[in-house]
């Protein structure tokens, strides 16, 4: 299993990615699931995959070698509407071309994807893609997007998230739901691969990876912990019967 996060804000982009993959219970391994490609003078992409590694391999690879090409098609795209196409097309034809029956919903070779940047002269731009090739781009009203197993940490996020919290905020709020995935769900694990992107730069900001042992990431976990502890015995108490109230006294 896998849990990425990308976030549209006020200021950029940011992302998070785990590194594991399992193959069953005794099988895990570590891959990185976010890619970046750019160009410092017009472009940056970055890329986040969840599911099927040989899939979503395969399409990494096809992109890179399109990225490297003096006739690459990516180099010519106007905007980033266009990149998720781009995306999109490799995305499905590498599904249907390792799933015999081609795409459903019960092929092992699904994946999807979360695609995240700026072409010069456009504003920032987020998109969820699927493994049918079909996307949808994040707006005001749904400003991030999640892949792999996101019910854990999801619910820090629709409490949390406001477009105008600052970068560090952020990164904040994405330590604390991978967090919370991270205890709840051995599929998820170390290290955690992120980046930040702010708007206009047209380069990849802040980006590293964080292991278990982190000091940022150990004292913002800890004092979530404490802090949710906290808030938990200062909540309103409910009055069960006359005979708690009796225990009280």
């Amino acid at each position: 299993m896998s849990y990425c996060v990308g976030i549209s804000t006020k200021y950029g982009l940011a992302f998070m990615s785990d590194t594991r993959t399992n193959a069953g219970l005794d099988d895990l391994s570590q891959f990185k699931k976010l890619f970046t490609w750019g160009r410092s003078d017009d472009r940056l992409f970055t890329l986040l995959s969840a599911g099927n590694l040989a899939t979503t391999q395969a399409v990494v690879s096809e992109i890179d070698q399109d990225f490297k090409s003096k006739k690459s098609q990516l180099h010519r795209c106007k905007s980033m509407f266009e990149v998720a196409e781009f995306v999109g097309q490799k995305l499905s034809q590498k599904v249907k071309q390792h799933s015999e029956n081609g795409i459903n919903g019960e092929s092992t070779f699904q994946a999807n994807l979360i695609l995240g940047g700026q072409i010069k002269g456009s504003k920032p731009s987020l998109f969820l893609i699927y493994p049918e090739g079909n996307f949808i781009e994040a707006t005001e009203d749904t400003p991030f997007f999640q892949i792999g197993e996101i019910k854990y940490g999801r619910p820090i996020l629709v409490r949390a998230y406001r477009r105008d919290l600052s970068m560090k905020d952020i990164f904040k709020l994405l330590i604390v739901s991978f967090d919370s995935t991270l205890k709840a769900n051995l599929t998820v694990g170390f290290p955690l691969d992120f980046q930040i992107y702010f708007t206009d730069t047209i380069k990849s900001g802040v980006e590293g990876r964080l292991n278990a042992n982190d000091p940022y990431f150990v004292d913002v976990s800890n004092a979530w912990s404490r802090g949710l502890e906290d808030l938990l015995l200062r909540l309103p108490g409910l009055t069960l019967s006359e005979e708690v109230n009796k225990q009280k006294e």
